[in-house]
């Protein structure tokens, strides 16, 4: 089975194109959605967060995730300590998933793909690329997050160009070209590769 990864900075559209992908019948792993379902219901990293935020981060069993954001988007090395505990227990999860499908090819979609290692898992990566404007005031109208925090947590990502740079496709998505002859266009290709 063919993995394929997706990935792309806040804002820039990675659930819309996974959306399209999914309507093809193809299966996606959200890691951002996955790590939150872990912080919920994983012992072990419930028992790590805690021990690194304090017991109090917890509020009848759910993380307080605002305060969680706003003490490692202004602690580097609070946010590098959260990572460690998060990725692998991600990755995890994701190749357990992974094992349940049967399709063609699946994906996993996830912002720091490059940042946590996790892209040389992926046979193949693809971006998805929006002006940073476009990306900020995506973020902007969905998250209810002033624009000083999401320009923050942009800078907390790798550079958009860097990231597009080492993927092997790249979706536009800056609101005037199409997604979904794009997304198309891709699913035959996948569906192409032969099987290893």
């Amino acid at each position: 089975m063919l993995k394929v990864g997706i990935t792309g900075g806040i804002g820039s559209g990675k659930s819309v194109v996974c959306q399209v992908f999914q309507t093809l019948g193809i299966p996606v792993f959200n890691a951002d959605d996955a790590a939150r379902h872990l912080m919920e219901h994983d012992a072990e990293l419930i028992a790590s967060v805690k021990k690194l935020f304090g017991d109090d981060i917890y509020i009848n069993g759910k993380p307080n995730r605002e305060r969680i954001a706003s003490l490692v988007f202004s602690k580097q090395e609070l946010l590098q300590e959260l990572n460690k505990l998060m990725h692998p227990a991600t990755i995890q999860y994701g190749k357990d998933w992974m094992l349940q499908q049967t399709t063609p090819y699946v994906i996993k979609e996830a912002a720091i793909f490059f940042e946590s290692g996790s892209y040389k898992e992926m046979d193949v990566m693809v971006g998805v690329y929006a002006p940073k404007e476009i990306r900020l005031e995506r973020a902007l109208k969905r998250s209810g997050v002033s624009e000083a925090k999401i320009l923050e947590r942009m800078a907390n990502q790798m550079n958009e160009e860097e990231k597009m740079s080492r993927c092997d496709y790249v979706i536009t998505n800056d609101s005037k070209t199409a997604i979904i002859p794009q997304v198309m266009e891709l699913h035959h290709q996948f569906l192409s590769i032969p099987k290893a």
